[in-house]
């Protein structure tokens, strides 16, 4: 069998493995559905209340991808500032790194006092998360340029712009995509989180509020369902800035 339709299906398989034997155990063992539901009980859940979850869904994925697209331009400009000066990285790169071991969570109320918009607050709040490593892979790949190369520009005069734009641009591209697929992710968490805190509710409600409310209400089986609408949004955008690094890189690594 082709070891690409295997390595593609593996996954699929094991999925399929874990869910029965964690319906196996909860039927078996006669857990309540408010203690761990099983896996029909959260599909029961979620056919139930599919429309106010998808809407859900929309509203963090609104946050996600409008943190994520601020975190790219934001972290791509400062990592071309920092790069151009030892003095200037040595200046700003601390308040990067305090702004990234910094608890989004001990920032997010004053973020969201501060900003009297709802939804740009929650959108700051997860940038801030998702920023950092835009940052630190985009300036450690403008960093890493062939020597050579280098040298061969100097010796042609090149200036700075010339540099960065023929040289340090498509070195940096493996690392900046890097630095993007990790930041999917985080961009995620940083909207879910920020839900969290500033318990968004009515028609801009999220993911996290339906997971708060169905805490409040005791309803597991939706609770769990809002997650694994979180899970599966957490896999979809991984996968999709794989592929998408897989195809931008082709050339330079032969499709890995």
């Amino acid at each position: 069998m082709n070891i690409r339709l295997i390595s593609f299906c593996a996954p699929f398989f094991l999925g399929i493995f874990v869910l029965l034997l964690w319906q196996g155990i909860c039927r078996l063992w006669h857990i309540p559905p408010y203690l761990m539901p099983a896996p029909t009980d959260i599909a029961a859940a979620f056919a139930r209340d599919w429309p106010v979850l998808l809407h859900a869904l929309v509203s963090t994925l609104q946050v996600t991808f409008a943190a994520l697209l601020i975190s790219i331009v934001l972290g791509t400009c400062v990592a071309f500032l920092l790069v151009q000066s030892p003095l200037i990285e040595r200046s700003l790169m601390p308040y990067v790194v305090l702004m990234q071991v910094t608890p989004v969570v001990a920032v997010a109320p004053l973020i969201i006092i501060l900003v009297k918009n709802t939804q740009f607050a929650l959108i700051v709040c997860a940038a801030l998360i998702a920023i950092f490593p835009v940052i630190s892979n985009t300036l450690q790949g403008l960093r890493s340029v062939d020597p050579g190369l280098e040298s061969f520009f100097r010796m042609h005069k090149a200036s700075r712009w010339q540099l960065l734009i023929r040289l340090r641009i498509p070195s940096a591209l493996p690392m900046f995509l890097a630095g993007l697929q990790i930041s999917s992710g985080l961009a995620l968490v940083g909207a879910v989180v920020a839900e969290f805190v500033a318990g968004t509710g009515g028609n801009s409600a999220g993911l996290a509020y339906e997971i708060l409310q169905s805490g409040f209400q005791m309803d597991i089986p939706r609770m769990f369902a809002a997650l694994a609408l979180i899970t599966v949004a957490g896999l979809a955008l991984y996968m999709a800035t794989a592929q998408l690094r897989t195809h931008l890189l082709r050339r330079w690594s032969g499709g890995f």
